[in-house]
């Protein structure tokens, strides 16, 4: 099989289709939300929904963390086409047939569950300067069933192919035990299991669910923030992002034959990385602060970036730089969007 093979990379997550508009700080504040944050919408976010998508200059893209990064890798590799499966729960609705529209365009094997009983899932990204507030309302997202979906033997094959596999933990909220069948599965079988912490909320609030998974996590992305809320919520006695780093490595793991990986980026600031037992840090691309456009996306697209030498079998140096030109791209383009080729060497 080689590395470039269909459906080598598989993915499960929240799809939603983003809807983001440059607002102002009254916005902000009339929604009690901060500049740069990911929370889940509640009651008093319904007008906000209504009200963002008024705004002049709204863009829609198909998005979800997981589904923007298995997007950003496809793109990296080209060829062939469908290396990338996604699976996640959308509705019978407008919303969903774009989602399926632009998973199509962007050449992904998505295979959504579709269901009535929810709308599709959506995402306002409430942009300000280079700050981005997202506001999830998972809706369809959430309504995602194992035994309805992922147990069904077609799709559970889809899973058997893939070699590298790539979960955010925004799906800790949906179902862990989707989550979990796939990792003791990839974690058998010596495959690659990789999983984000998404956000300060998973870690303080999904912990539970967070530890049952981290045994099988054999590569571990965040940010700085949510490093150090992950730190602080398990009694790590350190600020120290490398030291974090370190000790998210030595947390207990079940397949012992391949040691964690854990990668945190810091926006502009240096990525670390656990190689071996040494902490590493890797510069981000340089970029001059007025071609930033909007930072939303950089996360997941340096999350695909990484897979896509990853499911090529790249050493961990390569999957970082490829994390970084990815994250560079994006940053300059709205949403998580991106020219029709790479130009990465």
């Amino acid at each position: 099989m080689s590395p470039y093979s269909e459906n080598a990379l598989f993915g499960m997550g929240n799809p939603l289709l983003d809807i983001s508009a440059v607002v102002d700080k009254d916005f902000l504040d009339k929604y009690g939300l901060k500049p740069n944050d990911q929370i889940l919408a509640e009651d008093n976010h319904k007008a906000l929904f209504e009200e963002i998508v008024k705004k002049s200059h709204v863009e829609y893209h198909a998005g979800g963390a997981t589904q923007n990064s298995v997007k950003i890798a496809q793109w990296m590799l080209q060829e062939p086409h469908k290396v990338g499966t996604f699976f996640g729960c959308i509705g019978e609705d407008r919303f969903g047939e774009i989602l399926k529209q632009k998973a199509r365009e962007a050449h992904v094997d998505a295979h959504y569950y579709e269901q009535n009983s929810e709308p599709t899932g959506t995402c306002a990204a409430c942009i300000t300067g280079d700050n981005r507030s997202l506001v999830a309302n998972l809706a369809a997202a959430n309504c995602y069933k194992k035994e309805k979906h992922l147990d069904l033997e077609s799709n559970w094959e889809l899973v058997q192919k893939a070699k590298v596999y790539y979960i955010a933990g925004f799906f800790l909220t949906v179902s862990p035990e989707s989550i979990l069948k796939v990792a003791k599965h990839v974690s058998d079988n010596n495959k690659v299991f990789c999983m984000n912490l998404s956000a300060p909320f998973i870690s303080q609030f999904f912990k539970e669910d967070l530890m049952k998974i981290m045994p099988y996590v054999d590569v571990l992305f965040g940010n700085e923030t949510e490093a150090a809320t992950f730190a602080k919520e398990q009694g790590f006695k350190t600020e120290d992002i490398a030291q974090i780093a370190r000790d998210c490595q030595n947390l207990p793991k079940q397949n012992e034959k391949r040691r964690r990986v854990v990668v945190f980026t810091q926006g502009k600031d240096d990525t670390v990385a656990t190689v071996g037992d040494k902490v590493t840090t890797f510069p981000v691309v340089d970029i001059d602060q007025s071609a930033i456009v909007d930072t939303n996306g950089a996360g997941d697209a340096f999350v695909g970036g990484f897979l896509s030498q990853l499911v090529v079998e790249s050493p961990l140096e390569e999957c970082i730089r490829a994390g970084h030109y990815a994250a560079n791209v994006i940053i300059q383009r709205v949403g998580c969007t991106f020219p029709e080729k790479p130009d990465f060497h």
